[in-house]
């Protein structure tokens, strides 16, 4: 048996109060799954909930969504996310319960140049080689799995400062599309301590040797496959494997790596979806005025 409910408009405050009344008025059982009303049902967005004791599974777009122990979870949309995905809960009774989200557009910053896009320099083999050997200690650090609870926290800024490049922008060349901006940039200036926005594990912290592009990479794991990485740090102040709360001192802003001028990129993912790390801010973010 299944039973299938549309949410539409992106509305989770229309999912976190989805207990249904019968003609009598009188509240129907308790739904089996509660959405947090500040999730941002968006591209680019995110979502917490809580599902309750009488769920055996969850997934979302027919991938399994792993929950805790006491039912809560968080997951979250791409930033080429599509307009609906269904989250579906399997009961203990066996009977099937499927939720549509629907994923709100976003009107993202594009600028069309109307010259040909750069060819690629030649790429010799030995920075092949490195960049291949960066990016499988990157794909490592992600495939982890901690015990971190940062993912049930509200996120605070990492850094002081104006929002100097905005997640999701992108350039056209005469209808080549670049690769978009993948994360905030905040100008908080050279030697700028920058914070933990959530509780976590380093999983990754190139303090030694700077990556061609990342710079001094910092990468922290917030557990439920959710995860941070902070670029082209002047020095990072905790090593892998150390556990941080939020608000810790991790680094500080520079320029390492390829960047044009001292700046922190901050960068979120869950599992292989890019998220707007401003939508995990809420109010709190600003404007980013500094």
């Amino acid at each position: 048996m299944m039973e299938r409910r549309a949410f539409l408009g992106g509305s989770a405050a229309a999912l976190a109060t989805s207990a249904l009344r019968g003609k009598s008025g009188a509240a129907a059982p308790a739904a089996p799954v509660t959405i947090d009303p500040a999730s941002r049902l968006t591209q680019g967005g995110w979502m917490r909930g809580k599902v309750q004791s009488g769920v055996r599974a969850l997934a979302l777009g027919g991938k399994a969504l792993p929950f805790a122990p006491d039912g809560s979870f968080i997951a979250a949309f791409d930033r080429d996310a599509g307009a609906t995905h269904a989250l579906s809960l399997t009961m203990a009774d066996g009977r099937s319960v499927i939720r549509e989200l629907a994923i709100a557009p976003r009107a993202w910053q594009i600028e069309h140049i109307n010259v040909a896009r750069k060819p690629g320099g030649v790429t010799d083999e030995d920075y092949l080689r490195l960049r291949q050997a960066e990016l499988a200690r990157i794909g490592a650090a992600r495939s982890r799995e901690t015990a971190a609870e940062g993912w049930r926290q509200d996120f605070i800024r990492p850094a002081p400062g104006r929002f100097s490049g905005r997640f999701g922008a992108q350039r056209i060349y005469r209808g080549e599309p670049a690769a978009y901006h993948s994360g905030l940039d905040i100008a908080g200036g050279a030697g700028t301590v920058y914070v933990a926005p959530a509780d976590g594990l380093v999983i990754l912290a190139a303090a030694d040797k700077p990556f061609s592009l990342e710079g001094h990479l910092l990468m922290l794991d917030h557990g439920m496959g959710l995860n941070s990485a902070f670029l082209h740090s002047s020095a990072l102040l905790v090593k892998e494997g150390d556990t941080v709360r939020r608000g810790d001192p991790l680094g500080r802003i520079g320029s390492t790596g390829r960047a044009t001028g001292p700046h922190l990129h901050w960068s979120v993912k869950w599992r292989e979806a890019r998220l707007d790390p401003l939508l995990l801010l809420g109010s709190a973010g600003g404007e980013g005025t500094g």
